[in-house]
């Protein structure tokens, strides 16, 4: 961005490395910073992003006089932090305080690309340790944008230092169950990508943002490799399950204090609202249905018109915030997860999903056959829950685990028992909630909860009929007889003790009916969590515990 600037040193115009368009900076423009052109993003300034997401007159700035503590050797890099400090009207390459977003208190932290290219020396990372010590004492949630082109060299190996500093500080913060949010910006680069910004609770990046540790001019020139369009942006990141949620800069606020509000867990509100009434008898009763074979069952919970995991949390909840990635280099769209609202709790659910709108719907889905990455995309997701006392719904609705070459590569085995593993130990209640076919270890990877529940014309087994009666007889034609010998129905599994309830069915669900027996699975939701509200975490591992230790 090449920027023009008057005596009083305020920009006037700027001209967009997209379009070349040369555009004069009125408050049209400062609003967001966007091209009015091209609709490129041009780099948004720090008071005027403060400015676009704080509430009137709420912003509080700390350590604004903050400077190097030592004399550098450097006159040159001395005389060239004065003149950048006159010209930007900032003291550094970032500005940290408190603030109301929409009502929500958190302190905040902005890097400004025009101071250095937002170049992490001394006075950057002992800003954004202090902002994490102090948001601790205060209770405060951590919001930081990040933008940097990499380390300060000027400063050596006492910028290489920050890394470590502010990681430690961030880690502090967060072990008292206090939320981070990172947002990246156009650039993330260098020290700050592999320190602070992507190890946030919760990763937001800007649409297109460039966001690495090496640039692609250091890659092409050590490896010799031209590289992709598209290499490390935003939309590359997430693809690759490193950044949860891609936003655009006119919604940001909105998507902010989403995220502040369903961390703030209101639990008396909840239990003083209207919405949470107990569960009438009526709502669970059921009636065993005689001579509906186990075949059957399993044709009703495979076919095409019965809902999926999404279409279930759209009626049930309130409002859900779908995250991704596992922070590994996968993003499984085979599991759904994220943070949802019920009336006015928050939960972590977990879901498997199928795709059955289109045949690309289903390949993109696997089928809903999760991945290594899926797993530990679920697992990431449920150790945020514990982390802030999140009950946990999951969804269950799988053939089984993805099975073949790429999925034993990436440990698909290992994947599943760190979830069964850390699933045993989470003080928070889980509820496990099988709508469709459950089948094998893919599915038992989401089904150690406190209680397990199943639709009435659900199913639940050790393998497929198919594959049961391809070991056991050879010929997987005999699927039929196998099913009805397996013991896979609700019916079967609730007198085993396998299941705890049997959610009725007065007629198999589809979309058409989907939202009447929505209302039912809403209603018994609510039931367990107000069951569990109170519960001491020792008794809730415990009780989960005992469950599987009867087998």
């Amino acid at each position: 961005m090449f920027e023009k600037r008057d005596k009083s040193r305020k920009v006037k115009k700027i001209t967009c490395s997209k379009c070349k368009e040369e555009i004069l900076l009125d408050k049209r423009i400062e609003t967001d910073y966007i091209c009015p052109v091209c609709n490129n993003y041009l780099p948004f300034y720090s008071l005027d992003r403060i400015k676009s997401l704080a509430d009137k007159n709420s912003f509080i700035e700390w350590d604004k006089e903050l400077s190097l503590p030592y004399s550098s050797d450097e006159q040159e890099y001395i005389d060239k932090i004065k003149s950048t400090q006159e010209i930007t009207n900032i003291q550094d390459a970032i500005i940290t305080g408190e603030v109301l977003i929409e009502g929500c208190k958190c302190a905040i932290g902005v890097m400004d690309s025009s101071f250095m290219m937002a170049s992490m020396g001394y006075v950057v990372g002992e800003k954004v340790t202090r902002l994490f010590e102090r948001a601790g004492k205060k209770r405060l949630p951590v919001v930081i944008f990040c933008c940097s082109g990499g380390a300060r060299m000027q400063e050596g190996i006492i910028s290489l230092m920050q890394m470590e500093k502010t990681v430690a500080a961030l880690r502090q913060h967060s072990e008292k169950g206090l939320l981070y949010i990172s947002v990246l910006t156009n650039p993330t680069m260098g020290g700050v990508t592999a320190s602070f910004a992507m190890i946030a609770d919760i990763v937001f990046a800007e649409k297109g943002a460039q966001i690495g540790f090496a640039g692609p001019r250091v890659i092409e020139q050590n490896t010799g490799e031209k590289l992709p369009k598209g290499f490390q942006t935003s939309e590359f990141q997430k693809e690759r399950g490193f950044v949860d949620y891609i936003v655009n800069r006119e919604s940001l606020k909105e998507n902010l204090a989403r995220i502040l509000k369903l961390h703030l867990n209101p639990k008396s509100n909840f239990l003083k609202s209207k919405q949470c009434v107990g569960i009438k008898a009526s709502c669970i009763s059921y009636v065993y249905k005689e001579n509906i074979l186990a075949w059957d069952k399993m044709k009703l919970a495979r076919h095409i018109s019965r809902p999926t995991s999404l279409e279930y949390i759209k009626h049930i909840f309130d409002e859900f915030y779908e995250f991704h990635g596992d922070r590994l280099g996968s993003e499984d769209s085979a599991i759904v997860a994220g943070i949802a609202r019920i009336g006015q709790i928050s939960v972590t659910v977990v879901a498997e999903q199928k795709g059955k709108s289109s045949l690309e719907e289903a390949q993109f889905r696997n089928w809903g056959m999760p991945s290594p990455g899926g797993y530990r995309k679920a697992l990431r997701l449920m150790k945020q829950a514990e982390k802030f006392n999140r009950p946990i719904i999951c969804f269950v609705d799988t053939i089984g685990a993805a099975c073949g070459k790429k999925a034993e590569e990436q440990g698909q085995g290992v994947a599943i028992a760190n979830l069964l593993d850390e699933m045993s130990k989470f003080s928070v209640p889980i509820l496990s909630i099988i709508i469709g076919e459950g089948g094998s270890g893919g599915a038992l990877a989401l089904a150690i909860g406190n209680e397990v529940w199943m639709l009435e014309n659900s199913v639940y087994s050790i393998l497929t009929p198919e594959g049961y009666a391809s070991i056991v007889w050879k010929d997987a034609t005999r699927a039929k007889e196998a099913a009805n010998i397996m013991k896979l129905s609700a019916e079967e599994l609730f007198e085993l003790g396998v299941i705890d309830r049997i959610i009725p069915e007065v007629n198999p669900v589809t979309k058409n009916n989907l939202p009447e027996i929505s209302i039912l699975v809403k209603q018994m939701i609510y039931g367990f969590l107000i069951k569990y509200r109170f519960r001491r975490k020792k008794s809730v591992i415990e009780e989960r515990r005992r469950r599987f230790r009867k087998y």
